[in-house]
């Protein structure tokens, strides 16, 4: 994430009093991410140890004029970091506040690469080593991301994808019978996005980037959707689609789910892949299944 910070106009994300919650692995983009809510006017507040977490719960509802907008960020340092959350999450809602949860992740080497590059001191860094590190606070904060309203891989993101992301899925608002999804088109040689709750394989489709014409050209031009969806395999393969999310959504909805990330994977997550996930960000739009959130991975990729 080394872009310049070109942050655009301002975005409210969420309403008024506007309470995020920033946790995640150490170097997966919490400071990066901290740094855009303090842009768009939030106080921010980062390693508050956990016992003192209810008491600005009580801050922030005393006085909601002045924090209308917080960001607070609480990982492993605060200890518990789970517990932490609970306290703080409870003692909002409590009051009346409803804080989303944003975690942010990254694969092991992109962490370990960071760690390198800053060399800063990873918090529960000892004798155990740097991936070993990883491994444990992964454990630690399974619960937390479990628990998460927004689950985001930063591994390959600049400083903008990162924005564009992270602000369009706090930005939408989930009735009690839907799901927010998070649609991303991906190359399967390029990684499987981490935060992907279901990942679907359309490999098994003619592949447009053998065709001269059409190689240079992205799943976002009608060329490419027409070859791509013109495929017998295609329509069958969206009406199989189709039918098991109309069949699982409701499922994940009964269970308290409230988020669903799908991703969508070709080779080079640059033709087919992009077609798909545009089709279906259309159908569930149509069908009102919840707000849709695109992200093209590979679509900037030179």
């Amino acid at each position: 994430m080394s872009d310049p910070p070109d942050f655009g106009p301002p975005i409210d994300a969420v309403t008024d009093p506007a309470v995020v919650i920033v946790s995640g692995l150490s170097g997966g983009g919490k400071t990066a991410a901290a740094k855009l809510f303090e842009d768009l006017g939030y106080t921010v507040v980062d390693n508050l140890p956990g016992e003192l977490l209810p008491d600005l719960a009580e801050l922030v509802s005393s006085d909601r004029q002045r924090f209308a907008k917080v960001a607070i960020v609480v990982d492993v340092r605060a200890g518990d970091a789970a517990m932490a959350l609970s306290a703080m999450r409870g003692a909002l809602e409590g009051r009346g506040i409803r804080p989303r949860v944003v975690f942010l992740e990254a694969t092991d080497d992109v962490l370990i690469r960071r760690f390198s590059e800053t060399r800063h001191r990873h918090p529960l860094g000892d004798e155990r080593g740097l991936a070993d590190s990883i491994t444990e606070e992964r454990r630690r904060l399974e619960l937390v991301r479990a628990e998460a309203d927004v689950v985001l891989d930063t591994s390959d993101m600049s400083l903008r994808q990162l924005r564009e992301r992270l602000f369009a899925a706090l930005a939408s608002e989930v009735r009690a019978d839907q799901l927010a999804f998070q649609l991303i088109s991906f190359g399967f040689k390029h990684g499987v996005p981490l935060e992907a709750d279901l990942v679907f394989d359309v490999r098994f489709m003619q592949n447009p980037y053998y065709v001269a014409e059409l190689r240079p050209l992205s799943g976002l031009t009608d060329e490419v959707r027409e070859f791509v969806l013109k495929q017998p395999v295609a329509g069958q393969f969206m009406a199989f689609l189709e039918d098991f999310l109309a069949f699982a959504i409701p499922a994940y909805i009964a269970e308290g789910k409230t988020r669903l990330s799908i991703a969508v994977g070709c080779t080079g997550g640059y033709h087919r892949s992009i077609v798909v996930t545009e089709e279906l960000a259309t159908w569930l739009r149509d069908r009102d299944f919840g707000p849709v959130s695109l992200f093209h991975r590979e679509l900037d990729r030179t």
